[in-house]
């Protein structure tokens, strides 16, 4: 019989990483890893998987449709993390003990949501979170976008001065003092308004305007039901949105104008005072951090200050991060309140805005040197002058294939885009001698040469033969010498050969 075969096919909604593209993904990391740390915070993880009623609460599955769920061997209904947040907050319930408040941490992993899939849009996607929890002043906040700002700033985001990105910043209690003196409005309705509002980039003005009455049909003709939403509270919610000003206290003041005189409205315009004082002191220009009561955030746990990291040359990737304060979160597992911040960047979605920016390189390989012999040398001595220039700090690379030719060889070099060959022949063996071989260096000089003697001499120029004992110090002199830097893998030579 015969066997039956798969189809090599990928789940709708998920994606593979080749080589170059976790190279590139794990230098982004890297980079934003050590903004976090410069600002104190720790590093955790959780599990992918949690309870269902930890992730839902008590709601259930009617307040995220987009979980993952599946059921433990034990029987215990579980789901995949649709966030590294609602985690945390479990973790900082579970261990009140262990855990000295007020406290930092950052968060790298894989989250799922079963949506519908789109640009910079999967099923499966990294996100990259910073918390501080049992802080309550607004501080906390104002420095959770300091190092929101400080990670683009390093990714090359702001450019002589001039930022290419920008956060948005608002306060779920705004709309909740917009609200308050309408009796006719309850909590279920408040959340749909949020939900509507927080659509108005994708789907206009008018299609918002719409959503919050009766509702209206969407471009498939499929209905999108309506907030039912008065006429008069429509258009106030309308006005209110569309609030700019040049200065972040300018769109204070802006807001005094469109909310209630009550105790509410000015404790939220108070924090969006306090809020613009934090954030200049920390150095975050008009540019970097505006002023945008038009942002709402979809999720519900938001308590306070929310924000999101938009790149205006990228509008149809979306927000590339985003964040807020959630003061409540913890009393699902708690019967105390742990005030609480933070922010998430979304890898999948920067990483695309990057590259589109072309702001990202993508090397083929970490490695920075291949070893290639000439002759009859014994595979032996190719592992013994891989372990020497390993102990000295490079990433060397061996030649396992059967081919003999020495430019065969060196073809995985080329397909690698590695930068240094030592070459290894019979007589070099015999002298302690090996070649370094500049191969960037060589490829420039020998492009455009057609005279086969010619194109053999370039490649001689940019080759030399060193004492064993010097081979390590001649690649660090080639590595900083050569053009490219490969400096989105921060990957220098070594500081000091170990030979």
């Amino acid at each position: 019989m015969k066997q039956k075969r798969i189809s090599a096919q990928i789940l709708k909604g998920f994606q593979d990483f080749f080589p170059e593209d976790m190279i590139a993904r794990t230098a982004v990391i890297e980079r934003i890893r050590k903004v976090y740390e410069r600002f104190g915070f720790l590093q955790m993880d959780t599990p992918v998987l949690e309870s269902l009623e930890t992730l839902t609460g008590s709601a259930g599955l009617d307040v995220n449709k987009e979980i993952f769920t599946l059921t433990t061997p034990e029987g215990e209904a579980a789901a995949l993390r649709f966030d590294l947040t609602v985690p945390f907050a479990r973790l900082v319930s579970q261990y009140r003990d262990q855990i000295k408040l007020p406290f930092r941490r950052y968060h790298v992993g894989p989250v799922f949501r079963a949506d519908k899939p789109g640009p910079g849009r999967y099923r499966q996607f990294t996100q990259f979170d910073i918390d501080i929890a049992g802080a309550r002043s607004l501080a906390a906040d104002a420095e959770i976008i300091a190092v929101l700002c400080e990670a683009m700033r390093a990714l090359g985001l702001r450019q002589g001065g001039e930022a290419l990105y920008r956060v948005r910043i608002s306060n779920r209690q705004l709309l909740d003092a917009l609200f308050l003196d309408n009796t006719m409005v309850d909590a279920e309705k408040i959340k749909h308004t949020l939900r509507v509002i927080d659509k108005l980039s994708k789907v206009g003005l008018d299609n918002v305007r719409a959503e919050l009455g009766k509702g209206r049909m969407d471009d498939s003709g499929d209905p999108i039901p309506g907030v039912h939403l008065s006429e008069s509270l429509i258009e106030n919610i309308i006005t209110f949105i569309g609030v700019t000003a040049a200065t972040r206290n300018g769109v204070v003041e802006a807001l005094k104008q469109n909310l209630p005189e009550t105790s509410e409205a000015e404790n939220a315009l108070n924090e969006m005072s306090d809020l613009a004082i934090f954030l200049d002191a920390q150095g975050i220009s008009e540019a970097e951090a505006v002023f945008d009561p038009s942002l709402t955030r979809g999720l519900d746990y938001y308590t306070g200050p929310v924000f999101e990291i938009e790149i205006a040359a990228c509008p149809y990737i979306g927000s590339v991060g985003g964040g807020g304060r959630y003061n409540e979160l913890c009393s699902r597992f708690l019967a105390q309140e742990i005030p609480a911040t933070g922010a998430s960047i979304g890898l999948d979605r920067l990483m695309l805005a990057l590259r589109d920016l072309s702001l990202l390189s993508c090397p083929k390989s970490t490695a920075q040197v291949c070893i290639a012999t000439v002759g009859k040398v014994a595979p032996v001595e190719v592992m013994k002058l891989a372990s020497e220039l390993r102990a000295a700090g490079y990433n060397t690379l061996t030649y396992l294939g059967g081919k003999k030719n020495m430019a065969e060889q060196l073809s995985d070099a080329d397909r690698y885009e590695i930068p240094v060959a030592v070459i290894l022949g019979e007589d070099e063996l015999q002298r302690g001698e090996v070649s370094v071989k500049n191969l960037i260096a060589g490829k420039q000089m020998r492009s455009g040469i057609v005279d086969h003697d010619a194109y053999l001499k370039a490649g001689r120029l940019t080759q030399v033969t060193v004492k064993r004992s010097e081979v390590a110090e001649t690649i660090r002199e080639v590595l900083e010498e050569r053009d490219d830097k490969r400096d989105i893998t921060s990957q220098q030579p070594p500081a000091k050969p170990v030979v």
